[in-house]
């Protein structure tokens, strides 16, 4: 992973867009295939996994095991967490791949980045969490990736194959997009001469990252998510007005053209 993260990102954002638009597509469709695999497999249980999954959220099975407060706050805490990881909604990180982007207006850009978030959490992860309790082996005690591998593993041979394939696509392009992230910070705050020594550094940092435990890794995430958090949500109170104006004006040339 470190070598093929080396071999890209010293391209530059041209050698990361090209490598991204092939694996996000491959992956999104392969995936969800899966998912969708396994849902028709046990298509007879589809009503009764929602109704889990719609009941659970409200009568406060999650927390069995421990105090009832105890349990909502941590699948809130948790919630909120993985949330933030998985869609990026909130920390203003997305924003800077679409700054990057052509466009004639910021708002019709503004809203192509905002079906981001619908795949990536209504379509994908949604699926996900229909697998898991679709699949019933959540209720051998089974967590995390064990309990997704539990799941996929109802497709022979292939299952095990599209859920790693799905995983390590996931997690290049994800690699790939941070490092842009990362490096349009270390532009604005040292210079273009910082670029490559941070490219470096960051190519170093995926070989720790896949060494380290991973509590330190979620750890670690958690924190810097909540740096980027604060500062953002502050400044989209700040930025509001400009926001809404924007719109405004860009809706209101919409409807003139019609």
């Amino acid at each position: 992973m470190t070598i093929f993260t080396a071999l890209v990102i010293l391209g530059g954002i041209q050698s990361i867009s090209r490598v991204c638009e092939m694996l996000v597509p491959f992956m999104a469709i392969s995936y969800c295939g899966g998912c969708l695999i396994i849902l028709s497999m046990h298509w007879h249980n589809i009503p009764q996994t929602l109704f889990h999954i719609v009941s659970g959220a409200f009568n406060g099975q999650a927390a069995i095991g421990g105090f009832i407060g105890a349990g909502i706050r941590d699948a809130i805490r948790y919630g909120v967490a993985r949330g933030l990881f998985s869609n990026e909604s909130g920390l203003g990180s997305a924003p800077i791949v679409a700054a990057a982007a052509k466009t004639k207006n910021s708002v019709e850009q503004a809203l192509v980045s905002m079906t981001g978030t619908f795949w990536d959490t209504v379509v994908v992860c949604a699926m996900t969490g229909l697998v898991l309790v679709n699949s019933g082996e959540w209720v051998n005690g089974l967590n995390g990736a064990a309990l997704t591998k539990a799941a996929f593993a109802d497709i022979p041979v292939l299952g095990p194959v599209i859920l790693c394939t799905g995983l390590l696509t996931f997690v290049f392009s994800t690699i790939l997009g941070w490092s842009y992230y990362g490096e349009r910070a270390i532009e604005y705050l040292f210079g273009h001469a910082a670029v490559r020594p941070y490219r470096w550094l960051w190519v170093a940092a995926v070989m720790v990252g896949s060494v380290v435990t991973m509590p330190a890794v979620w750890a670690f995430a958690d924190i810097a998510n909540a740096f980027m958090a604060l500062p953002n949500l502050v400044s989209l109170i700040l930025l509001n007005g400009v926001i809404v104006n924007e719109t405004r004006k860009y809706l209101w040339s919409q409807k003139r053209r019609k």
